[in-house]
């Protein structure tokens, strides 16, 4: 199994960028599949290659996943911090909703 972890553009050449990690560390990413990215683009990376450019939303989101299994691994067994949207009622998406008229 691969994870994707996400990443932040700290500064971009041609083939390769210079990107802040999870925890701070400076990654070197191969932008093969993505091209140049300015710096500050949140990009979702398997195996130190650049795959897709996410939204910095999914990026946290994200984060808080791989935070989640850190957690796991640790024996921690309250997530409720790492899934904060879990915690409310479901909503239907807003093609399913009926117009109350």
């Amino acid at each position: 199994m691969c994870l994707g972890i996400p990443v932040q553009v700290i500064e971009c050449g041609e083939h390769f960028a210079r990107c802040q990690g999870r925890h701070g560390d400076e990654l070197r990413i191969d932008l093969s599949l993505v091209g140049q990215q300015a710096p500050g683009t949140w990009l979702l990376c398997f195996l130190d290659a650049a795959r897709e450019v996410i939204p910095a939303e999914r990026a946290e989101a994200i984060g808080a996943a791989l935070a989640a299994l850190e957690a796991v691994g640790a024996g921690e067994t309250n997530f409720d911090a790492f899934f904060a949207d879990l915690n409310r009622e479901p909503q239907l998406p807003e093609f399913l909703r009926t117009n109350k008229s």
